[in-house]
C-alpha cells in the first residue's frame, strides 16, 4: 500500500502543479488588464489514511489590501469633488476676467467713477456727459454679461448632474447584477474571482460620483452605502438616481426643498425598498462629483450671483436713495418722528437704540413690504440690523400696532405722531422704563425724478425704466438677479444733461458740480453695509465699505477660493496616485514574481514526475520478483 500512497501523492502533486501553472499563466496574460487582481492558488493537505498525504487545490485567493482599497475609494470620491470644484471655479474666474484688463467689472467701475470725476471738472460739458453716460452703460452691460456667465455655469452643472446620475446608475446596477451572479459561488471559486474584479471596477467607478462605504457579507454580497447611511446597492438590488432637468437656469432659479417652489432640476434617489429621497434636502451624498455639482449649483454659484446682485443694488441705491434724519422728540418718552410719505416698496426706516441693561447698541430696519404674503421677514440669528417688514401705506395706527407686536420686548414704542405732524409720520420712542434709549432714526426713500432738486439720481434702473427700490414680495427680493437686468435709466439716455442738471425751477446754474460730485462720492467714499449672503461678514457684523472696496473684496474672495480649490485638487491627485501605487503593489501582477513561481512549479512538476517514475520502477521490480 506504501507504493500506492506514494503514487497517489505524486499524482495529486502534479494536479496541484497544473492548477498553479494555470493561475500563473492567467496572471501573466492579464498583467495589463485594468482592474485585474493577481491570484494565488489555495492548496491544502489531505490525509490518505496511511503514511504521507496528498495535495488538493481548493480555489484561488485574490491578492489585495482591502484597507488600502477602501481608503482609495474614499479619496477617489474626494478627488471627483475637488476636480469639479476647481474646474468650475476656474471658469468662474474667466467670467470675472483678469483684473486690470478690459471687459471686467473692476475696469468698468473704475472707468465710470473716473468719468464722473472728469464731469465734475468740466460741468455742463456735453462730451463729458456723454462719456459718463457711456461708461455707465458699459458698467451695466458688464454686470449683465457677468450674470449670463454665472448662470451659464449653473446650467452646465445642472446638465452634468444628469450625466453623472446616469453613470452612477450604470455602476450601481452592474454591482447588483454581479452580486446576483455571485450568489451560491464560493469566494475562492476562480470564476468568482473574475466577477469580483469586475464588481470592484464598478464600485471604483461609482466612487468618483458619490461617497461609498462597502460592506461584504458572508454570502459574498457587496452592500454599498453612502456615509450618511443611504443604501445604494443591496443583494441583487440597486438604488437609482433620478434627475428632472429644469432647462437653462436664471438668477431666480433657486433650489427649494418644496419641489413645487424649486426653480432647479429635481435630483432624487429611489432606494431598493422603493422609497424616494430628495438628494439635496437629505444630504444623501457628501463627496464625489455629484456632491460638488449640487453645491456649485445651489450654493457656490448662487453666492457668486448674490455678490454681483448686491453690487448692482448698492450702486443703484447709493445714487438714487435719499436718507433723511428723523425729528427729535424730547419726551418723555424720548425718540424721533419719521415721515413715511412717498416711501416706495422696499424703502426703509433705520433705528439705532441702546439696551441700557447690557449697554448694547442694536439696529432695526423697518422695510416697506406691500405684499402680505412676504411677511413676516426672516432674520438670521443675531442679525444686525434686524429686519421687520410692514406696509407703510396701511395707516399710522395699523403700522404702529404691527410694530409694537413684532418688536415686543425691545422696550420701544411706536405710535402715530400727534398734530401738528402729518398723518404719515411715525413716532418711535422708548417705553419710559429706562431699559432702552433711542439713539437715532432716519428714513431712506428712492428719488424717482431726474430733476427733483436733489443731487440723488435714479441713474440705474431695473430693466431701463422701473426704479430699483429693494422691494420684497412673496416671490423674493427685487435684488435677486438685478445684475442681469440693470440698465441705465432710459430718460437719462434721452437727456444726458441730467447728469449735471438736477433742478429746473430754478434751473441748475451752469458749472454746478453738485450732482456729479455727489455721484462720485457715493461710489468711491460712502460706506455701506452688505448682506452676509454675499459670503462677506456675518449676520451680527456685516461687511461695510465703499462700493469699490466691496467689489475688490468679493473678487479677492473668489480668486482665493479658486486658488484653494486648485490646490486641493492637486493635493487630492497626489493622495489618489499614492494610494493607487500602494494598492497596485499588492494587487497587480508582478511579472518577476510570476516567473520565479513558474521556475518553482517547473521544478516541483519534475520532482513529482520523478517520484512517479521511481514508483513505477519499484512496482516493476516487485512484479518481476513475484514471477
Amino acid at each position: 500500500m506504501g507504493l500506492s500512497s506514494a503514487l497517489a501523492s505524486a499524482m495529486s502533486g502534479l494536479r496541484a502543479n497544473q492548477a498553479a501553472l494555470s493561475i500563473v499563466s492567467s496572471n501573466v496574460a492579464n498583467s495589463q488588464t485594468p482592474g485585474y487582481v493577481a491570484q494565488t492558488p489555495n492548496q491544502i493537505e489531505v490525509s490518505t489514511g496511511e503514511f504521507g498525504s496528498t495535495a488538493m487545490t481548493t480555489g484561488v485567493s485574490r491578492e489585495l489590501d482591502t484597507f488600502v482599497q477602501n481608503q482609495l475609494r474614499t479619496e477617489t470620491g474626494g478627488s471627483g469633488y475637488a476636480d469639479q470644484m476647481a474646474n468650475i471655479l476656474k471658469q468662474l474666474q474667466n467670467v470675472y476676467g483678469t483684473p486690470g484688463n478690459d471687459g471686467t467689472l473692476e475696469t468698468a467701475l473704475n472707468n465710470f467713477t473716473s468719468s464722473l470725476q472728469a464731469l465734475s471738472t468740466s460741468a455742463g460739458s456735453s462730451s463729458a456727459q456723454r462719456v459718463a453716460l457711456g461708461a455707465a452703460q458699459t458698467l451695466a452691460q458688464q454686470l449683465n454679461t457677468t450674470t449670463k456667465g454665472i448662470q451659464s455655469l449653473r446650467s452646465n452643472v445642472e446638465q452634468d448632474l444628469g450625466t453623472s446620475a446616469q453613470q452612477a446608475n450604470a455602476a450601481m446596477q452592474k454591482v447588483a447584477d454581479i452580486n446576483t451572479k455571485l450568489q451560491g459561488l464560493s469566494p475562492n471559486d476562480p470564476s468568482a474571482a473574475t466577477l469580483m474584479d469586475q464588481r470592484d471596477q464598478a464600485i471604483n467607478t461609482l466612487s468618483k460620483y458619490v461617497d461609498v462605504r462597502v460592506v461584504t457579507d458572508g454570502s459574498n454580497q457587496a452592500n454599498i452605502f453612502t456615509n450618511t447611511g443611504i443604501q445604494l446597492v443591496g443583494a441583487g438590488l440597486a438604488s437609482q438616481f433620478s434627475f428632472a432637468p429644469a432647462g437653462a437656469l436664471t438668477a431666480t432659479s433657486l433650489y427649494n426643498a418644496d419641489q413645487s417652489k424649486s426653480g432647479v432640476g429635481a435630483f432624487t434617489i429611489k432606494l431598493p425598498n422603493g422609497s424616494q429621497v430628495d438628494v439635496a434636502a437629505n444630504n444623501v451624498v457628501s463627496s464625489g462629483q455629484i456632491a460638488a455639482d449640487l453645491k456649485l449649483r445651489d450654493q457656490t454659484l448662487v453666492q457668486a450671483q448674490n455678490q454681483i446682485d448686491q453690487l448692482a443694488a448698492t450702486m443703484s441705491s447709493a445714487l438714487s436713495d435719499k436718507t433723511t434724519a428723523g425729528s427729535t422728540v424730547s419726551g418723555p418718552p424720548a425718540g424721533f418722528d419719521v415721515d413715511l410719505a412717498g416711501a416706495q416698496p422696499g424703502n426703509t426706516v433705520n433705528i439705532t437704540y441702546t439696551d441700557t441693561t447690557t449697554n448694547t447698541q442694536r439696529q432695526i430696519t423697518l422695510i416697506n413690504v406691500t405684499d402680505p404674503a412676504a411677511l413676516p421677514l426672516q432674520n438670521a440669528t443675531n442679525a444686525n440690523p434686524m429686519q421687520v417688514g410692514v406696509n407703510f401705506s396701511g395707516g399710522m395706527g395699523a403700522i404702529a400696532a404691527a410694530l409694537n407686536t413684532a418688536l415686543a420686548g425691545t422696550h420701544l414704542t411706536f405710535s402715530a405722531a400727534p398734530s401738528p405732524a402729518t398723518a404719515t409720520t411715525l413716532r418711535i420712542t422708548d417705553d419710559n422704563t429706562g431699559f432702552t434709549k433711542v439713539n437715532s432714526s432716519s428714513s431712506t426713500k428712492t428719488i424717482s425724478s431726474l430733476t427733483s432738486g436733489n443731487p440723488q439720481l435714479p441713474l440705474f434702473t431695473d430693466g431701463g425704466q422701473a426704479l430699483y427700490t429693494g422691494a420684497i414680495t412673496a416671490s423674493g427680493s427685487q435684488m435677486t438677479g438685478l445684475a442681469g437686468r440693470i440698465a441705465v435709466n432710459t430718460s437719462l439716455v434721452t437727456d444726458p444733461t441730467r447728469l449735471s442738471v438736477y433742478n429746473t425751477s430754478p434751473v441748475t446754474p451752469a458749472g454746478d458740480t453738485t450732482r456729479s460730485d455727489y455721484l462720485y462720492s457715493q461710489l468711491t467714499t460712502a460706506v455701506f453695509s452688505y448682506s452676509p449672503q454675499t459670503g462677506l461678514g456675518s449676520a451680527s457684523q456685516p461687511f461695510a465699505g465703499s462700493v469699490s472696496n466691496y467689489l475688490q473684496q468679493f473678487l479677492s474672495v473668489q480668486s482665493n477660493a479658486s486658488t484653494q480649490a486648485t490646490q486641493l485638487q492637486q493635493g487630492q491627485s497626489v493622495v489618489v496616485s499614492t494610494l493607487q501605487a500602494k494598492f497596485n503593489s499588492t494587487s497587480s501582477v508582478n511579472i518577476d514574481s510570476e516567473m520565479s513561481n513558474l521556475i518553482q512549479l517547473q521544478n516541483a512538476y519534475a520532482a513529482n514526475a520523478h517520484v512517479m517514475s521511481v514508483v513505477q520502477s519499484m512496482m516493476n521490480t516487485l512484479l518481476q520478483a513475484q514471477v
